[in-house]
């Protein structure tokens, strides 16, 4: 019986795989589904399994401007975190994500546990118990998990999982009723206060909502989310990210500092944000600011005010057909953030420069053609460039000459955010 059900489970995958994946992928994706339903028989036996995948994002505006109330331009992407799950009675979940081991968490209690910090259970911790707070329902579940959001990459492999999580639990326990902004909201909490790393909610609510976005998180409890309508495919362009193979694991204290600055020369005005401090009033005072913070956090924000106005003029100038000012537009983003927001690589090995190398060669193969900047967080990891159609050969032989094979990627846009792609009853 459980044979024949997971036959009519792949089958209505298979009808489920256009919208999320382009044509090129669909035997490979469905491949990649099958997988992880054995993997979940291998590893949990019998179950009433649905589907559920959450998107990798890609930030295309605003760098390092959510957290503190800014806004961003980004879109979700055709890599995912991919589930098998099904509910189980008491308070245990398990999950086995591919590659890695078990994760058994405990439910009954939500509090946070010091030995999680960093780890997957402290997300699942998490995210239920920012369900439990706004009032939702949460149980226990078996999933078997696979993701092909490269860890590290500035896809943001943390918020997928995070936000699958979330789509988890809003499906088996909350009929679907759970909406994708509040999702992400839960998933920043999760990451936040149980993972320990202070991210924004870019990120998530990017993986979440999906599509081309802008959000604008003036007041992050009710951020402005607005659809931005831009054919990509008409513009003869590839949207690739170049992963220089550098590792975000010890960059915590480097994020968390871009975000402690901002913060601080906030704070010299009384406000809690740079969002709530008006520029003009800080270049009024610079020098009497710059005797209370240091001149690195003075530059950061600089960067902040500006960058909060370019996410404005790319939403408008892709709302305008204007793909040559949002080039000019993405460049001048990522020179501000190498020479401002100074997040392109760690002081902590100053001469490990990988994301910086990808940037020098991507501005001499695109000069006058293309755009470039430094992607996601920054530190390590990937560059995102925006490549001529008749010069993506060329670009991606060079970038993987230097980078490895397949380093670059070329991407799609996901429409669909964290959704149910099957269920079917064992």
């Amino acid at each position: 019986m459980t044979k024949n059900a997971d036959t009519l489970l792949l089958t209505s995958v298979r009808d489920a795989l256009p919208a999320l994946y382009p044509a090129a992928q669909l035997d490979a994706q469905y491949d990649r589904y099958a997988e992880i339903l054995a993997q979940f028989r291998r590893s949990f036996g019998d179950g009433e399994i649905g589907f559920y995948s959450a998107p990798g994002r890609t930030e295309v505006g605003g760098n390092h401007t959510d957290h503190n109330h800014g806004r961003v331009l980004a879109a979700g992407i055709d890599l995912d975190a991919v589930a098998a799950a099904a509910k189980r009675d008491g308070t245990v979940i398990r999950e086995k994500s591919a590659g890695h081991a078990l994760n058994v968490v405990d439910i009954a209690s939500l509090d946070p546990v010091a030995e999680e910090v960093g780890h997957s259970s402290a997300l699942i911790r998490g995210v239920c118990a920012g369900f439990v707070q706004r009032g939702y329902k949460i149980g226990a579940f078996d999933a078997a998990v696979a993701s092909n959001v490269l860890s590290g990459s500035g896809l943001s492999s943390s918020a997928a999982y995070e936000v699958l999580l979330g789509t988890i639990l809003n499906y088996l326990y909350n009929d679907g009723k759970v909406g994708a902004v509040e999702i992400a909201q839960i998933a920043q909490y999760a990451e936040n206060v149980y993972f320990g790393k202070p991210c924004g909610l870019m990120d998530q609510m990017a993986s979440s909502v999906s599509g081309f976005v802008t959000i604008d998180f003036a007041d992050p409890a009710s951020p402005v989310i607005e659809k931005v309508d831009f054919d990509f495919a008409s513009c003869a362009h590839a949207l690739c990210i170049v992963n220089t193979g550098g590792s975000h694991n010890d960059l915590t204290d480097d994020y968390a500092a871009v975000r402690g600055e901002m913060e601080a020369v906030a704070a010299v005005f009384g406000k809690k944000v740079l969002r709530e401090v008006d520029p003009a009033a800080f270049y009024a005072s610079i020098g009497t600011v710059r005797e209370k913070v240091s001149d690195r956090a003075l530059i950061r924000a600089m960067h902040f005010f500006a960058e909060n106005e370019r996410v404005e003029a790319e939403v408008n100038a892709l709302r305008q057909g204007d793909f040559e000012s949002f080039k000019q537009t993405v460049i001048d983003s990522g020179y501000s953030s190498y020479m401002y927001n100074q997040n392109v690589f760690t002081a902590k090995h100053p001469t490990d420069q990988p994301v910086s190398l990808a940037l020098a060669l991507s501005a001499k193969l695109l000069a006058g053609k293309g755009a470039w900047r430094v992607h996601g967080g920054g530190f390590a990891g990937t560059i995102q460039a925006f490549v001529p159609l008749d010069l993506l050969d060329t670009y991606r032989t060079q970038m993987e000459a230097v980078f490895g094979a397949g380093s670059c990627i070329a991407l799609q846009i996901r429409a669909q955010g964290g959704i149910c792609v099957a269920a079917k009853k064992a």
